[in-house]
């Protein structure tokens, strides 16, 4: 089996609090290389933030992904640097939030509202209007802030940007 064909697979394992979005969707997934002596796997991975719950069952996952595929020795390894950014998600990521009823990141890298007092403009996920206000900087996981569209009511989480 080729680096190819494993990264092929491991593009396919999904994050386990978005199940819509694969961790090549988020830009987690850095790399694959096999031990061609030992035909040993190791993937790397960046987490999203450091102590993200779900890296433990990302790892699962991707190791129960290449046992599917006949890999049983694997090793995954967390990379801190360089850190991650929402910059990293994909256009299709991106998409996949939007439909799931997630708003992507509205900015590039880091979210500057903190300093400046001014949320970011975030669509809203059901109708697509802007006209949307922060509830709560936390949403449900730590990389989400809960908003609500002031056009069609709605609460929705917001992937912010990082």
């Amino acid at each position: 089996m080729t680096s190819k064909e494993i990264f092929n697979i491991l593009e396919t394992v999904s994050d386990p609090e978005i199940p819509v979005l694969t961790i090549a969707d988020l830009g987690i997934l850095q790399k694959a290389e096999i031990d061609e002596n030992t035909g040993k796997v190791t993937v790397y991975i960046t987490p999203t933030y450091n102590g993200c719950p779900a890296m433990d069952m990302i790892t699962i996952n991707i190791k129960s992904a290449l046992q599917e595929a006949g890999i049983t020795e694997c090793e995954v390894i967390s990379l801190l640097e360089p850190t991650w950014t929402t910059d990293w998600i994909t256009y299709e990521g991106r998409k996949k939030l939007m439909d799931y009823g997630i708003s992507p990141p509205a900015e590039q890298s880091s979210d500057t509202s903190f300093l400046t007092g001014k949320s970011p403009v975030v669509q809203c996920p059901q109708c697509k209007s802007v006209n949307t206000e922060l509830v709560s900087r936390f949403g449900s996981t730590a990389c989400k802030a809960l908003y609500k569209c002031k056009d069609c009511l709605e609460p929705f989480d917001y992937f912010k940007c990082h």
